[in-house]
């Protein structure tokens, strides 16, 4: 059978690299069985580079993807961009034996204006030519905002459209987010998603007290924001479905992400993760 390879996105576990090291955090993944992880908000200092590669080889963990933004998430704002530091992170893709790239999110500045989004859009797609002479692919995350409709079209389809070489990595949470059957739209991308984010989608627990309902607004605030970020396997997605769908649309790698833990320790969701996974049937993709 096909199959494709279950790994972790790192974003998770960015205050663990600041704690316990690179080399350790990357230990640990490969005793929960991991072998792939995705980086993302973790400097790629010169140690921090050297670490990947050394644990990387020790564990045998592939480096999927490495992150990037195209351009500074905020005029100014510090922080490596293929614009600025295109060498280096070639470079650093070359270390690693890593042959995606991938764009976070938008910048927050044009987030809302559909002509600076295309724009956008249209510099990532030549980015993603410029990559490519590099045996590299550039990719770009997707939240629920590129759902807004423009015309009748998801800004996400006028996106996918108007570019032929950027990679799209959809994550299943945010297209269920907006409103958005996830395993339907998947197909819909089929060979433009070599990355798919593995999050799942639960309803938190409602927790009111007495002084909540004092106060109307603070009540219906509470009520109306209990979506929250679950292990894969314990919220409402139709995890086999999704898995499916990735699979026949091309996604190499099924990479697990929370946003947030909820205090729970990301090691402890992540372990969570696995074991859902591999009761689904899913062993062999690690």
């Amino acid at each position: 059978m096909t199959k494709g390879k279950i790994g972790v996105q790192m974003m998770m576990l960015k205050n663990k690299v600041e704690e316990i090291g690179a080399y350790e955090t990357m230990k640990k993944l490969h005793e929960l069985g991991f072998g792939a992880v995705e980086v993302s908000q973790i400097p790629m200092t010169e140690e921090n580079v050297a670490e990947l590669k050394r644990a990387s080889e020790d564990f045998d963990i592939k480096i999927a993807a490495l992150s990037a933004g195209l351009e500074p998430m905020l005029p100014g704002a510090p922080g490596e961009t293929l614009s600025n530091d295109f060498d280096k992170i070639v470079k650093d893709c070359k270390t690693l034996n890593c042959n995606f790239i991938r764009i976070g999110m938008l910048p927050l500045n044009i987030m809302g204006d559909k002509d600076e989004i295309m724009a956008f859009i249209e510099r990532a797609e030549a980015m993603a030519e410029r990559l490519k002479e590099h045996g590299i692919e550039l990719y770009y995350h997707t939240h629920h905002i590129e759902f807004q409709k423009y015309d009748g079209e998801f800004l996400l389809d006028l996106m996918k459209n108007n570019t032929k070489t950027l990679g799209f990595e959809l994550d299943v949470h945010w297209i269920q987010r907006a409103g958005v059957n996830p395993v339907e739209f998947v197909k819909e991308y089929k060979g433009r998603i070599s990355l798919l984010h593995l999050k799942d989608y639960r309803i938190g627990q409602l927790d009111v007290h007495e002084d909540d309902l004092k106060d109307m607004a603070k009540f219906f605030t509470k009520f109306t924001n209990l979506i929250e970020f679950a292990e894969v396997g314990e919220g409402n997605l139709n995890i086999p479905a999704i898995m499916e769908a990735g699979l026949e649309s091309g996604a190499q790698y099924f990479l697990i992400e929370q946003d947030d833990t909820y205090g729970v320790d990301p090691f402890d969701c992540l372990e969570t993760s696995a074991k859902n996974l591999r009761e689904l049937g899913y062993s062999d993709w690690f």
